[in-house]
């Protein structure tokens, strides 16, 4: 994935809301984006996703694989790994899977200390979450 120059955007997959990151060319500075609304009930938002990954010019995608507090897969893992092989079937664009504990807990904390309120707040959390997912996948080392 590294070896292909352009943004990232970064996914964290949620139950109700999708948080969306991206970096800006150089992969040096992550910005959050915005959410994607899920609706109850229907099929996972791959074509919004993907409309959105367009829209921003990414050249390909980070997910939140979100494993439990001992590092075990979680049953919501496997719908994640769905959406990811779908985006590379449908876009063809690589998508890494990163360990995504504990993006919500940072995402908190950053705007408690920013003295900020998250009451009433939850999309710009998802999205604070998809760019601390973010930042930690710019930090590791490529694959």
């Amino acid at each position: 994935m590294s070896a292909i120059p352009g943004r990232l955007l970064a996914v964290d997959w949620g139950d109700k809301r999708i948080g969306l990151a991206i970096t800006d060319e150089l992969r040096l500075i992550a910005s959050p984006v915005g959410v994607i609304t899920r609706r109850a009930g229907k099929r996972p938002p791959i074509a919004e996703l993907l409309r959105r990954a367009s829209e921003l010019e990414a050249v390909a995608l980070v997910m939140g694989l979100p494993l439990d507090g001992n590092g075990d897969e979680t049953e919501r893992c496997a719908e994640v790994r769905i959406v990811a092989g779908e985006v590379t079937k449908r876009s063809g664009m690589p998508v890494r899977l990163v360990d995504e504990r504990f993006t919500t807990a940072a995402a908190h904390r950053a705007i408690r200390e920013m003295g900020g309120s998250t009451e009433g707040r939850k999309g710009d959390v998802d999205a604070l979450a998809a760019t601390v997912l973010l930042q930690h996948a710019m930090a590791l080392q490529p694959e």
